[in-house]
């Protein structure tokens, strides 16, 4: 059993830039493949990202493509997501997400595990 627990929202400007954290913990981290995922008011939610357990396969939505970096320590159990240029349709809970396969994936029911989300706003 993966608990998850994200941090680094807030509320910032158009342009702006935010790191997310999750820190996981009751597994063996290298084990897991990682995704963040967002969900807006009102709306599904969306895939952002994904990184595969060794760190070597990354994945991320056309939306952020260029703005927002995945990544992963193993030794800290961490995994990150660097936003730089952020706009306002970036605004909405962002979720960090575990599954136990060497694969990464788009689809959120792919996924085993699930932190509590943060909130990201970005005012216009």
């Amino acid at each position: 059993q993966v608990q998850l627990v994200e941090s680094g929202g807030g509320l910032v400007q158009t342009g702006g830039s935010l790191k997310l954290s999750c820190a996981a913990s009751g597994g063996t981290f290298g084990n897991y493949a990682m995704g963040w995922f967002r969900q807006a008011p009102g709306k599904e939610r969306e895939f952002v990202a994904a990184i595969s357990r060794s760190g070597g396969t990354l994945y991320s939505s056309d939306s952020v493509k260029g703005r927002f970096t995945i990544s992963r320590d193993n030794a800290k159990n961490m995994v990150y997501l660097q936003m730089n240029s952020l706009k306002p349709e970036d605004t909405a809970i962002y979720y960090c997400a575990a599954r136990m396969v060497a694969f990464v994936s788009r689809i959120d029911w792919d996924y085993d595990y699930w932190g509590q989300g943060t909130q990201v706003s970005v005012s216009s």
